[in-house]
């Protein structure tokens, strides 16, 4: 990545070119008075949605959890009419009691036509955000990038879940561990691997390596079988609204319910019958329990557990998720710089109308949040795919209303005397 100096200028700047990153710019694009020139996708990553691509196929996704009505274009049935028009409606897998799914395969091909036919990828600039701050001497903000300064009327965080891989401590400093999302190689030539963890990543990852060798499936409580993120009344606005925005924003209560709404650590019904068949023909088992202590003999890595049981293996791989967002050290340090309100366990305070994170004084800059930093807002579904398609909803509509007040306000005008309606 390339380090500039002089200061570039964005009319909007989305921090983040996943899945949320990619859906709201075309929502920018469509429904914001911007011109292509005013939005930039800051990503670390070669293109856009590299890091989707990348976690899905090293653990062996096969198909989406989320239906196909569920992607990043703006249509909602844009994947649907996809599927049509390149004869791959096989690919839309159906779901008992819940409408179909896509195939990775089919979800990528149709991401990538969306961002071909909008040329994101001209969006897009390669870079790492270290700092944000208030503009010097006018409203906004200032990003201090890996590839220049940055001044942006508006800012969107989008950052995923954050990079920070959970680690046992037992697992830390181990030989012959890694995490699913850093330093696996699914190609490995081994025996025997013990895969750690009892959500959808590590039942896909150990179905996927039983089909070349040896896999324990190492869990701390029995797998638990939901299809979805969360029940399906969560996507709608208005039970997020009933059932969450009633509660004081940041709070506890917040915090409990979303996290009781979650579908956290589950497997979804679909995956049964083929971990089922694994089990049955001895390529794959499941334990079920707490690891005591982790040592490596000879090579190999054995695992003993609280009741007695031990684990050999030629290697593990960790598929114990991330490590909270509220707590990155990024967010801290732009809460800190911006003094914008944090509630419990360090979730953002967000306008539950417009995303926008608040100040502590209670007013807002031009930050809005869209991912998991947003749970406390969208509710369980807000690191998802139904998540982006709902905080997008939300940003765009109240930095199209800004741009709009503050372009009446400069020609003494209001939207209704020039004629232009919202």
């Amino acid at each position: 990545m390339t380090t500039r100096t002089s200061t570039q200028r964005y009319g909007c700047t989305i921090v983040g070119g996943g899945i949320h990153g990619t859906y709201l710019a075309q929502r920018l694009l469509e429904d914001a008075p911007f011109e292509r020139s005013d939005i930039c996708i800051l990503d670390p990553h070669d293109r856009l949605l590299a890091s989707f691509r990348e976690k899905a196929s090293v653990c062996g996704m096969e198909s989406l959890r989320s239906t196909f009505v569920h992607h990043v274009g703006t249509d909602p049935f844009g994947l649907e009419r996809f599927a049509e028009a390149t004869d791959r409606e096989a690919e839309l897998v159906p779901t008992v009691d819940y409408p179909p799914r896509p195939s990775l395969e089919l979800f990528v091909d149709h991401a990538e036509h969306v961002i071909d036919r909008t040329d994101l990828e001209s969006l897009h600039r390669q870079a790492i955000v270290d700092a944000i701050d208030d503009r010097p001497g006018a409203t906004g903000l200032r990003l201090e990038t890996t590839a220049g300064p940055i001044d942006t009327d508006y800012c969107v965080l989008a950052i995923g879940h954050g990079g920070r891989l959970r680690w046992p401590d037992w697992a830390t400093d181990l030989e012959h561990v890694d995490h699913v999302w850093e330093g696996f190689d699914p190609d490995a030539s081994v025996d025997r691997t013990i895969v750690v963890g009892g959500g959808i990543t590590a039942a896909q990852l150990a179905c996927a390596l039983s089909e070349t060798q040896s896999v324990a499936l190492l869990s701390r409580h029995p797998l638990e079988w939901a299809v979805s993120e969360a029940d399906p009344p969560w996507i709608n606005w208005s039970h997020i609204e009933a059932n969450l925005h009633t509660l004081p924003p940041g709070s506890s209560d917040r915090f409990d319910v979303v996290s009781d709404a979650r579908h956290t650590a589950t497997v979804p019904p679909y995956l049964y019958e083929e971990f089922a068949d694994r089990t049955d023909d001895g390529a794959l088992t499941l334990t079920q329990g707490a690891v005591e202590s982790a040592t490596v003999d000879d090579g190999s890595v054995r695992i003993s557990l609280d009741h007695g049981l031990q684990l050999l293996g030629d290697r593990v791989v960790l598929a114990t998720g991330f490590e909270p967002v509220f707590e990155h050290p990024f967010v801290d340090r732009i809460a800190d710089e911006l003094d914008l309100a944090r509630g419990y366990r360090g979730m953002p305070v967000l306008d539950d109308e417009t995303l926008a994170w608040q100040r502590d004084d209670g007013g807002v800059r031009p930050l809005y949040v869209s991912g998991a930093l947003a749970l406390g807002t969208v509710g369980p579904y807000a690191p998802n795919l139904p998540g982006a398609r709902r905080a997008g909803d939300r940003i765009t509509a109240a930095i199209e209303r800004d741009l709009r007040r503050s372009g009446a306000d400069e020609t003494g005008t209001s939207a209704c005397d020039t004629g232009v309606s919202d």
